[in-house]
């Protein structure tokens, strides 16, 4: 009876400790504005991995009112998508206060980098690279 009630607590803790994780790891969904404020990010979750896709953006659409689409990526079959709902951020997970092992793409230039990303106060702190961390950029969204 002992080993059973011990069973039973260990099991609420460990349930308790994954669901603050949860939560820690979901802080970062919803909607984000990019340093430049030129463009709206909404941070979304798909089974464990965390993605972005583009919502709002500046240039967003031509004089005539078409939608501009992705003319720099470098692969001419993708080059048709539309901006808008562009998935730019694709395949982050947590891991002890980051969001690591992701890819960003950026669709002014058509690169795609490694990313981590990771709160600063209130603002998110995206850093895109290539290699290594400390060969990258950072950037600052705020929630918008």
């Amino acid at each position: 009876m002992k080993t059973l009630m011990l069973l039973f607590f260990s099991m609420i803790i460990a349930t308790g400790s994954l669901l603050a994780q949860n939560n820690t790891a979901d802080k970062i969904l919803g909607t984000w504005l990019n340093e430049e404020k030129d463009g709206k990010i909404e941070i979304y979750k798909s089974g464990n991995k965390y993605f972005g896709k583009l919502v709002w953006g500046k240039n967003m659409y031509e004089p005539d009112g078409s939608s501009r689409t992705d003319i720099k990526n470098p692969d001419t079959k993708l080059r048709s998508r539309k901006l808008q709902d562009l998935v730019i951020l694709t395949n982050f997970t947590y891991d002890d206060e980051e969001w690591e092992g992701g890819k960003i793409y950026d669709p002014k230039s058509g690169k795609t980098y490694s990313c981590v990303m990771k709160f600063k106060g209130a603002s998110l702190q995206i850093r895109g690279y290539i290699g290594i961390s400390m060969l990258g950029r950072t950037t600052i969204w705020t929630r918008g």
